[in-house]
């Protein structure tokens, strides 16, 4: 009692922030940090997933100095968010949440490594952090796969090979290392299909490749791993996704390294930051994980559609160059700034008597990292498992260091408080350095807030001058997708839904339409979700009403193969089958519809148009107020159609079926 009074009398001296007058006695608390009976488990890094699906579409076209300026907030160690770990979808063909990721292989006899953006963006994350680990995950797969079936273990030899080709390619390609490989997101896992996986990487020298296992809960995997020896030998890792800061007993006793290996997915405001901040050291705390990572990386995608804005950093406007570095950036730096995977956990507790928790990770040479966050209840909701309630209270933490932290004379202090009276958050300031006397020091601790105290003085907070300011979409856009080389795969801002959507170049074009846009998505892919069964690529403004959409359109297919242009179109991602709008169809048999859906149910006109198969045809949709009219090759086809709902949505284009189409001289006003 004696020692623990003399702690409270000299928390005012080394405590960062004034005393407290007049107030009552805080809840006062002792914990003891100490490495001379071992240490805990590895810390194999914090980390965030661009994909599962297309959640960094709209980032690609930002303009230079934004995109490099965004990228450095993500990935540049001692800077921003310094992200230990990338992990990025193996595009499958298919919707997978906000969007369809293009394959390295849509055929079965077609191999390309520089579809989509996933390939740029672990070079970007490389060339910022040459330390960071890259992880690949497939959601959905192409149709050929599964010879026809939605089922990608059939032939477990053809999955191996496919997922095997992604990584080979990665480093063929682009130099990329691959660390760690997935299974099938959050689908069912097959031991036969794990097995034979390891086999094929082995095979192909790539030993040091990791498997992990299963992107879904911690069981089955656990309980299957223990009953079989030789999938035990092959899983690395076990990954569960939003394991609500619990892990089970089985996942305990197989010994294997445990990591939540999707997780926060939550809305970027404070409340998504203080989600952050409880489950990264509350994962470890209350489930022994040693990796958290974060869907998504960066909301780079239109934020009406499923999980909008649910990144660590928002970057949705690449024709305005606005962007924003939101709270969950600086409640990641707490941990990565001042850790390395490599390092160790200490063993400790870590639950903090008056409510919140600690962490205390050390490189094992002699430097220290303790993270505390008193995170409340009803500002740390992640979007998902539900939060069984709990109380945090103002409290006064003491910390012994002993064994080789004994020596330890000062800490570096970080700190976080989340202010959701007057929304004035202070994030991620450096304070005055805490003296540690004798191996103590005390602390005062609120409610709502985040520290770090570290014998590490590499720590920064980088601030880049404001980003532009926030711009709707153009209200006059066109793209004539005329570009010889282009960077990348897919034309700006077309965000596709169902099918890939792709830069082509029509060789055999006498000229108006040699450089097109073409859906390239020929059988229905192993899908994720329940993907439309026609194709959609939807652009622009979610709160168009009035606007006009004109598209000139090649259909491929013979006979029944189809086309359409859209506008108020309401719905994407997960959602896209339940999709509704103004849909004007033409056909190869020559007839044209006008739907109020998708799914081509909802018929608001029809008649006979005479377009035809392999003939270029300009469409045009108009819709003003409650009415839409359409004209084809530049004369009226159909008019005063009443339109009672959507009031509004996406520009959008797309075809009947999985089928070849091409477009050209795009234009929405």
């Amino acid at each position: 009692a004696a020692l623990l009074w003399g702690t409270i009398l000299l928390a005012c001296s080394c405590g960062p922030g004034p005393p407290r007058v007049g107030a009552a006695p805080l809840l006062a608390a002792t914990y003891v940090l100490d490495d001379s009976n071992g240490l805990g488990r590895e810390f194999d890094g914090i980390g965030a997933v661009s994909g599962g699906g297309a959640t960094s579409r709209l980032l690609v076209n930002y303009q230079e100095p934004y995109r490099s300026q965004i990228l450095d907030y993500l990935f540049k160690p001692n800077f921003g968010a310094s992200l230990h770990i990338l992990k990025v979808e193996i595009g499958g063909d298919a919707q997978s949440t906000d969007g369809t990721e293009p394959s390295h292989m849509h055929y079965e006899n077609d191999e390309n490594y520089f579809r989509g953006y996933e390939w740029w963006l672990m070079k970007e994350a490389k060339k910022r952090n040459p330390k960071i680990k890259l992880i690949g995950l497939p959601w959905a797969f192409p149709g050929w796969i599964g010879k026809g079936e939605n089922w990608p273990y059939d032939y477990p030899d053809i999955t191996a090979y496919y997922v095997v080709s992604w990584i080979l390619g990665a480093k063929q390609y682009h130099d990329l290392d691959i660390d760690y490989i997935g299974i099938w997101n959050e689908r069912a896992f097959s031991s036969k299909y794990i097995k034979l996986l390891r086999y094929t990487l082995d095979k192909h020298g790539l030993e040091q490749v990791r498997i992990i296992a299963s992107d879904r809960l911690w069981e089955p995997i656990s309980f299957v791993m223990m009953i079989d020896s030789e999938l035990h030998g092959v899983v690395d890792v076990i990954g569960a996704h939003y394991p609500g800061t619990k892990t089970v007993q089985n996942a305990i006793l197989t010994g294997k390294k445990l990591w939540s290996s999707e997780d926060y997915s939550t809305f970027n405001n404070d409340v998504g930051a203080g989600c952050w901040a409880r489950i990264l050291n509350q994962n470890y705390v209350n489930g022994n994980m040693t990796s958290t990572i974060a869907w998504n990386l960066v909301a780079s995608y239109y934020e009406e559609l499923p999980f909008g804005r649910c990144g660590l950093m928002t970057a949705q406007e690449p024709w305005s160059g606005h962007y924003k570095v939101e709270s969950p950036v600086w409640i990641t730096a707490h941990t990565t700034q001042f850790t390395q995977p490599g390092w160790s956990y200490l063993q400790v507790d870590g639950h903090l008597e008056g409510g919140g928790s600690f962490v205390a990770l050390t490189d094992g040479l002699g430097n220290l990292t303790i993270i505390i966050e008193t995170m409340s209840h009803n500002h740390s909701k992640c979007i998902r498992p539900p939060l069984p309630n709990f109380s945090v209270i103002p409290q006064r933490a003491t910390f012994y260091l002993r064994g080789s932290f004994y020596m330890v004379e000062t800490l570096q202090v970080w700190h976080s408080r989340l202010d959701f009276e007057s929304g004035k958050s202070s994030l991620f300031q450096q304070l005055h350095p805490v003296k540690v006397w004798k191996g103590r020091f005390s602390l005062d601790l609120n409610v709502d807030e985040v520290y770090t105290l570290t014998t590490l003085k590499t720590g920064w907070k980088c601030e880049f001058p404001e980003p532009p300011p926030p711009q709707p979409f153009p209200s006059n856009y066109r793209d004539d997708f005329n570009i010889r080389n282009p960077p990348f795969s897919e034309a700006p801002n077309f965000a596709d839904q169902t099918g890939v959507y792709e830069y082509f170049v029509n060789a055999s074009d006498p000229g108006d339409h040699v450089f097109t846009l073409r859906q390239v998505v020929v059988q229905r892919p192993i899908t994720w979700v329940s993907d439309a069964d026609q194709t959609i690529s939807v652009i622009g403004n979610f709160k168009w009403v009035n606007i006009t959409v004109t598209c000139d359109i090649y259909i491929e297919k013979p006979r029944d193969g189809g086309v359409f242009i859209a506008g108020r179109v309401d719905n994407g991602g997960i959602y896209v089958r339940r999709t509704k709008g103004v849909f004007f169809w033409v056909f190869a048999d020559g007839s044209y519809r006008v739907t109020g859906d998708l799914a081509g149910k909802e018929i608001l006109m029809k008649g006979l148009a005479g377009v035809r198969d392999n003939a270029w045809h300009t469409l045009t949709l108009n819709i003003q107020g409650n009415s839409a009219s359409g004209l084809l090759n530049g004369y009226p086809l159909w008019e005063n159609v009443t339109i009672s709902k959507p009031g509004n949505g996406w520009a959008a284009l797309g075809t009947r079926s999985f089928e070849f189409a091409q477009f050209d001289n795009f234009h929405v006003e």
